[in-house]
């Protein structure tokens, strides 16, 4: 009877605490001066943000996307373009929305 009543409470207290992915946050200061347009790999993002938010489009290009703490709860976005070859094309910062 005892484990049947832990479990639940286990189970609830893992999602409570469960952390947001290795990299999808990241101090927007060291990801603009660790990411260059035609220079940083894919390889490099991964090693050095880990793995985050991301779309892969029909073409090969792909959109990650890292968050920013701002304050208040608030996160800026900074959005990495990365083109066929693996490589970083552009990127976007994104400020975050008004309370």
């Amino acid at each position: 009877m005892k484990l049947r009543m832990l479990l639940p409470a286990l189970l609830l207290a893992g999602c409570a605490s469960t952390a947001a992915p290795p990299g999808t946050q990241v101090a927007g200061e060291r990801l603009q001066q660790a990411v260059v347009p035609g220079t940083t790999t894919k390889a490099q993002l991964l090693a050095t943000f880990g793995p985050t938010k991301n779309v892969v489009f029909d073409s090969g290009y792909e959109a990650w996307v890292y968050q920013s703490p701002a304050g208040g709860g608030r996160f800026a976005e900074f959005v990495v373009l990365i083109d066929p070859a693996g490589i970083v094309a552009r990127t976007r910062t994104r400020a975050p929305a008004l309370p």
